[in-house]
Order: structure tokens, then sequence, then C-alpha cells
């Protein structure tokens, strides 16, 4: 007997949606597994995971100052960087501690931004502070979807905001330095784990496979591909470095890898996130990414730029940044890396910043996967 029309149908609609990507949750920045590891080291007292936690507590504070509008130019940026710190470190302290007060702050955070309709500064200030922002609500309402006392109807509401305001902001590429296009990318592949949205995720993986040889230069590329924003005048775009070398970043000349640790996290975080999910963006990009973390965390190190720019003296600023590349590229994969290894265990661990999107990485991924 022939299936009638409708079982027909109802066999091509249940394929379809047994093709789709299945999410994993949570799985931004934090699997489950590294969440309990985290919150086993803290409970036994390990360094560097107990400082970096008594760190992050007074943060996870209440209170929320939520927007209708961002004007990314104005003080609605700092004001939106605090919120979204305050949902981030609550969900993380709820996590680990179990502590009911903390899962309230952090969804009455959540809750109170799914107000907002959107960035109105209308330029491209408002994609770098949809990408800063995003990049802390998506990992926080992530871990939070699971806590019973987050309704569903709130975090549909949130999503419904999500894709009302940060996708205007976020899927049109910025033409700026490539930091801003990469910590877009990274809010949107967090914010589509959260929406569950295939779409968004597969957007951000095309923007994260174009952006990457344009930003960290392999010479085995035989060259560095255009994009927009660089007025065909590549050199003057990475600030006439002068030496090209594997490791170099399009801003490391810039300001002497001030930006380039910004852009760096972004592009990790990026491919943390897709790890989490199943899909590896760290294999392909190997030589690249450990050769732009060992010749940047060598010249932060020396306090020498190694030659490779004009202005030979470095950056003094030392972000959190490195955390997720080392636990992968060592933790995971076992490769050596000893001036990443340097800078973490005398100048991150000791007193490297966070810093908008970049927040508490020595907290979420050290020593989650030792080798």
């Amino acid at each position: 007997m022939k299936p009638t029309i409708a079982v027909v149908s109802l066999i091509l609609i249940t394929s379809a949606v047994t093709a789709q990507m299945s999410f994993v949750h949570p799985g931004v920045l934090n699997e489950k597994k590294d969440l309990d590891r985290v919150k086993s080291l803290i409970v036994a007292g390990a360094e560097p995971s107990k400082r970096a936690f008594q760190q992050i507590t007074p943060l996870a504070v209440a209170g929320t100052h939520a927007l209708v509008y961002i004007n990314s130019s104005s003080d609605d940026a700092n004001i939106s960087k605090e919120d979204a710190i305050k949902a981030y470190a609550n969900a993380l302290v709820w996590y680990f501690t179990g502590e009911e007060k903390y899962a309230q702050q952090a969804i009455a955070v959540l809750n109170a931004w799914s107000v907002l309709q959107g960035f109105n500064a209308g330029s491209d200030q408002d994609k770098l502070q949809a990408g800063w922002i995003g990049a802390l609500l998506a990992p926080a309402a992530e871990i939070m979807r699971e806590y019973a006392g987050w309704t569903r109807v709130d975090q549909t509401n949130l999503q419904i905001m999500f894709k009302r305001a940060f996708y205007p902001a976020l899927n049109t590429p910025s033409t700026w330095n490539g930091n801003v296009d990469l910590t877009q990318i990274e809010a949107m592949m967090g914010i589509a784990v959260f929406n569950e949205d295939e779409s968004e995720f597969d957007l951000a993986i095309e923007r994260f496979n174009k952006r990457i040889p344009a930003y960290f230069f392999q010479a085995s590329d035989g060259g560095v591909p255009s994009m927009a924003g660089d007025g065909n005048n590549i050199p003057n775009f990475w600030s006439n470095p002068v030496r090209w070398v594997d490791g170099l970043t399009q801003e490391t000349c810039r300001d002497n890898n001030h930006h380039a640790q910004y852009a760096l996290a972004a592009a990790l975080h990026a491919a943390e996130i897709a790890w989490h999910q199943g899909i590896d963006l760290f294999s392909p990009n190997t030589k690249r990414f450990t050769a732009a973390m060992e010749l940047i965390a060598l010249q932060i190190n020396s306090g020498d730029m190694q030659g490779v720019c004009k202005d030979n003296s470095t950056t003094t600023d030392v972000f959190d940044t490195w955390e997720i590349g080392y636990n992968h590229y060592h933790g995971r994969k076992a490769l050596p890396l000893p001036n990443t290894a340097k800078i973490l265990t005398e100048k991150v661990r000791v007193y490297g910043a966070s810093d908008w999107n970049i927040f508490a990485e020595t907290l979420t991924h050290a020593n989650i996967d030792p080798h």
C-alpha cells in the first residue's frame, strides 16, 4: 500500500527536522563537563581557580539598568557592559556554588534586557558594542537555560530580543580593524547556540573562515586576502610591519599588541564555541593560531616586538586572553607552547585583566583539560 500524500509530507518534514543541527547545551564558552571540572577545582582550593573565583564573586551582584535603545557612543556603552558582566558573573557563581540568589540575580538581568529594541548610534561602534556585550550575555543565558526557575516564556523573550536587537548589528561585518569583525563573530556564534539558530551559526562560521586568513598572517598562504575596509593597501591596513612572519596579526603593529589580544581572544572564543558544538575550527588553524599565541606572548614577555614593527616596544596591557587557546592546544592536543605558558604563569594569572568580551578565562578554562 502506498503512503498517502499526508504521510509522505510527514516523512519529508521529519527528515528535514532530523537533518538540522542538534545544539549542545550548555555549549557557548562553557560545556557541562568543563563547568563541573572548574567547580571541583574551586572546592579543592586548587590554584589558579580558587583565586580567579574569588576575583569574580564581587562582580556577581544584583541590579540592572536595562535600556530600550543603546547609543554606543554614549555612556550606554558602559551601562550595558556592566550589566552583561553582572549576568555572566552571576551565572558562573550560581553554577559553582548552587546559591539561589545568584541564579535570581542572573535571570533578573537577562529578563530586564529583553526590552532592548536595538543599537542606534548609526556607526560601526554599534557593531562592536553588540559584539562586546553579546559575547557576555550569550554564555550567561546559556548557563542559565537549565535553571528551573527561569521560565520558558522569559527565555523565549530573550531569544526574540537577540534577533530583534543584535542580529542587525552583528550580521553585517564591520569594515574597521579585524578585531571588530571577530568580536561580532564570537557574539553571533554564542547567540546562535542559545537561540538554536543554525542559519545564524553557519553565517558566523562563514565569516570566521573568511576573516581568519586576513587577520593572522601565514607565509604558506602565499599572500594576504583583501577585506572590505583595507583600502586596497594591505601593508598600510596592517600598519606597515617591518617583517612579515608567522604569528603577525593585522593589528600587531597598530598598537603593539593591545588590540591584537582582543582579536586573538575573539577568534579562540569562536573556535571554542564551535568545538562544543562538534565543529573543529581549531585544527585547520593550528599553525596560524599557535604561531600568533607564541609570537605575541614572546613579545609581551620580553617587552620587545622582535623587530616586527617600527616601534619595538610592546604594550603594557596584558589581558586574560590566553587560557582557551592554551587549554585546547596544550591541554587537549599536548602541543608545547612555552611562551604562552610563561605569559600565563608570570603575567596573566598574576595581574591579567578582563575587559569587554574577555572575561575570567583563567577561571573558566585553566587546567580543565590538563596535559
